[in-house]
């Protein structure tokens, strides 16, 4: 009896983890759904498992699923280096990368110029907090992350794009908007706005406070940093983030902190044996002019 998977198996249920759908991972690989589901089947069957639990706007792997899906990604990343080296094509046409990102800023200035460059490559962008950026990396979930400080790791390729440091941002309009500089003791009687828990930012500025034995008594907690901007913009409180890690506006003030002079690293992560395919390679090449032109 033969106790090996198909290729057929392994390939269909390494793109349904990918894609995240049944019906996605069909148009990627130009078969019937019926056909991917079929193979996927027959997988759980063999394992005796249950890789998927299904809902209604997709599929999420199970922890059986995830564990295969770490083996299983790089047998796909293998092979699509091993066509893309047989082939020896020196033009993108289309493709597909999963990226996420801590903050909108680099990401969007890279992703607008990658657009300009390669349209028909579609991006798939979401935003995490840091900690859920470094598991969705390890699972391989992502093809590239751009994360303030990744972990290092032999199985992680890094770049840095640049180095940037925390700011009190404030309306312009707000008694401490025209400050140069300010203390976190001056901000303890403020409402003090930070992204959720597990975010770099909130990790950091909690630090700072044991430190310097500091007390904040009002704290607000949004999911993003976009909706930091927004908390801000409405007079909710002053927030603490990265400079530069949202786009700019003409009612924000960014203040230096005195107590938090050290600089962060924003870098790309890209699992390493996912380097050398066309398209990372592409994006990271991109990413790296884009920088070079200062346009974030």
């Amino acid at each position: 009896m033969n106790d090996r998977p198909s290729p057929y198996q392994i390939t269909a249920f390494t793109y349904v983890a990918r894609e995240k759908s049944f019906s996605r991972a069909a148009s990627r690989l130009d078969v019937t759904q019926s056909s991917v589901t079929q193979h996927v089947a027959k997988l759980e069957r063999k394992m005796g498992t249950q890789l998927f639990v299904r809902r209604r706007d997709g599929v999420e792997l199970t922890r059986a699923g995830a564990e295969l899906f770490r083996i299983t990604d790089r047998l796909a990343t293998l092979d699509q280096l091993v066509t893309e080296k047989v082939n020896d094509y020196s033009s993108l046409t289309d493709g597909h990368i999963r990226l996420i990102a801590n903050a909108p800023r680099p990401a969007m200035p890279i992703i607008a110029r990658y657009g300009e460059l390669f349209p028909k490559v579609q991006i798939d962008f979401t935003l995490f907090d840091w900690t859920s950026a470094m598991t969705l990396l390890s699972e391989r979930q992502v093809d590239v992350a751009i994360i303030t400080e990744p972990e290092r790791s032999d199985a992680l390729f890094t770049h840095e794009l640049r180095r940037t440091v925390y700011m009190a941002h404030v309306r312009k309009d707000h008694p401490l908007g025209a400050r140069k500089r300010i203390s976190l003791s001056d901000l303890q009687q403020e409402t003090l706005i930070l992204p959720e828990d597990g975010s770099l930012t909130e990790k950091v500025a909690k630090r700072k406070i044991r430190e310097h034995g500091l007390e904040f008594p009002r704290i607000i907690r949004t999911t993003t940093f976009p909706m930091v901007k927004e908390a801000i913009l409405h007079g909710l409180g002053i927030g603490l983030l990265l400079k530069n890690s949202l786009y700019p506006s003409e009612e924000l003030a960014a203040i230096p902190i005195d107590e938090m002079p050290e600089e962060y690293s924003d870098c790309i992560a890209i699992p390493a044996d996912k380097r050398e395919l066309k398209l990372i390679c592409s994006f990271l090449d991109v990413a790296v002019e884009t920088k070079a032109d200062r346009h974030f």
